[in-house]
């Protein structure tokens, strides 16, 4: 819980308010058998109207201020816990957006949106019942049993002794709850992701009639999670039942032995109803704090998964020890290898270097390691061995914010925002107008967007499936090359285009960013035959490296991808 408590400490004053009201409204609530008692024993025996009334107006007025107070202290209460929500909420955005690949793939996308969602919920119901019974429950606890021992020490014995098995028996229960709900939570993880997956889905598995099979997928899941939280409801339900069951039997104990007091005239009847008066709020601050522990195992399970999350080291370190090197190239591979699993290697033996403003198309079959070569190049991941550099500079020793500026990206599955057209190339930075439409100009999207009424004010829909898949794409090629980086890679983003389209993409590129270095990675011959150097991979290796004429007299395999495509790749 101490994570829960460094969120606090910046809420102290408010929290401290909200505790003192529910203090004084607490131990107003504690004076209202007092003043009956007194009521009974006294004021009714002098049979004065007026007293009586005086008296009576009395209870209204402490119960009408132990009210307004309750309301004051819980409405602080819930003002505090949703402002700590909301700052843990935002600090594991902040941290989730800032992991590194390898830390993702560790955590995984679902996992990450149940702890931003479900977690962070568990731990603002349990802070703000805490605040709002945690004082008063234990004040009313000690506070009755100390007047009721003042009043008749014999039956707050008896009340006393059930209070060590009720808790004894909460304890237990709790500490078999925390493991449970941690297993409720990444059944949720299990269900958001086939919710998000058929959710990104919804036009495939239509269109392949997969309704039932996915159906069948999600019923597994949900009754996974359903089993899960059955078992943690089944042992946290003992709870209740058990402090009920306590509670009653010391009432059952109370009644008899007070029964026996009054009979022998030990006892007075207005001392055994003020006595039963403290032993209902008594056991109703059991019952209170029995449900702050039901609480607590699930606040605690989901605090722990936060913390995993915000805790998690920054594995973007900085190396300002690599010296400079001395080159005419601008990025260099030297003898990289690289494994996801570190057990294969993903990549290996990776060497090549590129002049700034040259092209470097990558191609290669489905998995051969193409789009993870340039996720090592903007340091989405560490190579295992090797180095890689720009401008001489080792990418270890660049910073998060250097490195990120040079680049430009587009990707094949890249997302788009519900948002405007304008606002979807912007991506947030300060951009012109001017600066926009000549980036959708070069990367052919100008004259679509121009054919809508609305123009560059269109609203995409999520995902941006209300534009064809070549157009989304030329969309995300306007994107990176909206800011003008200094390197530019496309990772199969004309996929959808069509030949002509691809060819004059190509060409407009070469005449605006010249001074651009352009890393193609394609399936297609005719996307990266201009480049200055193609290198093609196969199962992490390079197999061929060179000019397009170059590899089709020395590479068999890029001889014979090119003439399979023959027909496209002369269309320029």
């Amino acid at each position: 819980m101490k994570f829960i408590f460094k969120y606090a400490r910046g809420f102290k004053r408010k929290i401290v308010y909200g505790l003192t009201v529910k203090v004084i409204a607490t131990f107003v609530e504690l004076l209202l058998p007092v003043i009956l008692t007194y009521i009974l024993d006294n004021v009714i025996q002098r049979q004065n109207v007026y007293e009586i009334v005086l008296w009576g107006l009395g209870m209204v007025v402490c119960s009408g201020v132990a009210w307004i107070l309750n309301v004051i202290a819980n409405r602080s209460a819930a003002k505090v816990s949703t402002l700590m929500s909301e700052e843990m909420r935002a600090d594991l955005f902040e941290k989730a957006l800032n992991l590194s690949a390898r830390q993702t793939d560790k955590f995984t996308i679902p996992s990450l949106e149940s702890r931003i969602t479900t977690d962070t919920y568990n731990v603002l119901s349990f802070t703000n019942m805490v605040q709002r019974m945690g004082i008063r429950a234990p004040i009313i606890l000690l506070g009755g049993i100390i007047i009721t021992l003042i009043m008749d020490a014999y039956l707050s014995l008896v009340m006393i002794a059930t209070i060590p098995i009720i808790f004894a028996v909460v304890l237990v229960i709790a500490r078999k709850g925390v493991p449970l709900y941690t297993k409720v939570q990444s059944s949720v993880d299990g269900m958001v992701r086939v919710v998000r997956e058929d959710s990104q889905g919804i036009r495939v598995i239509k269109a392949l009639s997969k309704n039932e099979y996915e159906n069948r997928r999600f019923s597994a899941k949900n009754r996974a999670l359903s089993n899960n939280e059955k078992r943690a409801g089944i042992i946290m339900g003992i709870a209740n039942p058990a402090m009920t069951l306590l509670m009653n039997l010391g009432i059952c104990g109370v009644v008899a032995l007070s029964a026996f007091r009054v009979s022998k005239g030990l006892s007075s009847a207005s001392t055994i109803l003020a006595f039963m008066q403290y032993f209902t709020q008594i056991a109703m601050s059991l019952m209170a704090l029995s449900r702050i522990f039901v609480m607590y195992t699930k606040c605690a399970a989901s605090a722990r998964r936060i913390e995993e999350v915000i805790n998690c080291p920054d594995e973007f370190l900085v190396d300002e020890n690599l010296e400079k090197v001395d080159t005419d190239a601008y990025i260099v591979f030297e003898n990289v290898y690289f494994s996801y699993l570190g057990k294969k290697d993903n990549l290996s033996n990776i060497n090549f270097s590129l002049r700034k403003g040259d092209s470097l198309g990558i191609i290669g079959a489905t998995g051969s390691g193409k789009s993870t070569l340039i996720k090592l190049l903007m340091r989405f991941y560490d190579a295992d061995q090797g180095r890689i550099l720009i401008n001489g500079k080792n990418v270890r020793s660049y910073t998060k914010s250097e490195l990120s500026s040079m680049f430009g990206v587009a990707l094949q599955n890249d997302f788009l925002y519900a948002d405007t057209i304008l606002e979807n190339i912007k991506f947030g930075r300060d951009l012109s107008d001017e600066e926009v439409a000549r980036a959708a100009k070069i990367a052919q999207a100008a004259d679509f967007i121009e054919a809508i009424p609305d123009g560059y004010s269109h609203v995409l829909s999520q995902k941006g499936t209300n534009l064809s898949g070549g157009q989304r794409q030329r969309l995300l090629i306007s994107r990176a090359i909206a800011a003008s980086p200094d390197i530019l890679i496309l990772d199969d983003s004309s996929s959808a285009l069509d030949y002509k389209t691809d060819a004059n993409l190509r060409r407009a590129l070469a005449e605006n960013f010249a001074d651009t270095t352009v890393i193609t990675v394609a399936q297609r011959v005719s996307s990266v035959k201009n480049s200055n150097l193609i290198i093609v991979l196969d199962e992490g290796e390079i197999i061929g490296c060179g000019t397009h004429d170059e590899l089709l007299a020395s590479c068999p395999e890029y001889k014979e991808i090119s003439d399979s495509q023959m027909g496209g790749a002369i269309i320029e």
